[in-house]
């Protein structure tokens, strides 16, 4: 009975009186982060500007940990060289907003984010870092500044017998399901009087065979699609495939390539700006561009 009555009062041992009003305020903030692990970020954040208790709820790094990355700790350690340089003084929820902002790697060839919204890896690597036949020949390619792409510079293809451009990438990502895409234009764009126009002067041999582009694993997947290249001075992202990883405790090595070696005629007016590598349910989001 003692024990019971004591459940009713407060440590000066009077009686505890519940508010007249009870709100959402009076809610346990143990109670509220709770609630939270179970809801995405964008959802989360919008609760913390409800009152004081579901700001400090929405600050819980176990909040927070539930939606990094399950090997978030390799990925700092891949992109910034060390978890503790990175981590140190902050908090789950100030990793996770810092690995939301697209970090560079690799000598800036390379960039990697994770989605907002979700959590999930996504990886961006530049017409730099890829490995183009005939790069360095300015009389078939050549490297253009522009403010369309993330990385500020394209590969500009201006006239060549053979198409070959590859890449790879060796990063820890999480478990999941990934599709990887080639940014690409048919035609070269600029500005004139503040108005974007496309140059469609190199532009020929796209239409009479396809471009088939190629993934594969370092566990044994892969993949081929083919597609011909259309509407000139738009970009788009092109479909390589798709891989799946199952374990988060090591590295996967991702080769893709995309090629038109048909020697019988000639390529040109191609814009490469990059290669994204993202989670599989984003590819619908990618169709709209």
């Amino acid at each position: 009975m003692g024990s019971s009555l004591s459940l009713f009062l407060n440590p000066r041992g009077s009686v505890a009186v519940p508010p007249a009003n009870p709100g959402l305020g009076d809610l346990p903030e143990s109670c509220v982060a709770s609630v939270m692990v179970y809801l995405n970020p964008s959802e989360i954040c919008s609760l913390a500007m409800l009152n004081r208790g579901f700001r400090a709820a929405s600050s819980a790094d176990f909040v927070w940990e539930s939606k990094l990355p399950i090997n978030y700790e390799l990925l700092i350690d891949r992109v910034f060289g060390g978890v503790d340089d990175f981590s140190n003084n902050l908090c789950k929820r100030d990793i996770y907003a810092r690995l939301c902002r697209p970090s560079y790697f690799d000598g800036g060839s390379k960039k990697v984010w994770l989605d907002k919204g979700t959590g999930r890896v996504c990886l961006s690597i530049s017409a730099n870092g890829l490995a183009i036949t005939g790069i360095d020949d300015r009389r078939y390619w050549s490297r253009i500044e522009t403010d369309e792409s993330r990385f500020q510079s394209i590969a500009y293809l201006q006239q060549i017998w053979w198409v070959e451009v590859g890449g790879e990438v060796d990063f820890p990502f999480p478990a999941g399901s990934y599709s990887i895409f080639y940014r690409l234009q048919v035609g070269r764009s600029s500005r004139r009087f503040g108005r974007r126009i496309c140059n469609s002067e190199h532009v020929h041999g796209w239409d009479k065979k396809p471009v088939q582009f190629q993934l594969s694993t370092s566990d044994g997947q892969q993949a081929t699609t083919q597609c011909y290249m259309k509407e000139p001075g738009k970009w788009k992202y092109h479909h390589v495939g798709d891989f799946t990883v199952t374990g988060s405790a090591a590295n996967m090595k991702v080769k893709f390539s995309m090629t038109q070696i048909d020697c019988t005629h000639t390529k040109g007016g191609l814009c490469v700006d990059s290669v994204l590598i993202c989670p599989s349910e984003f590819t619908e989001r990618l169709k709209r561009f």
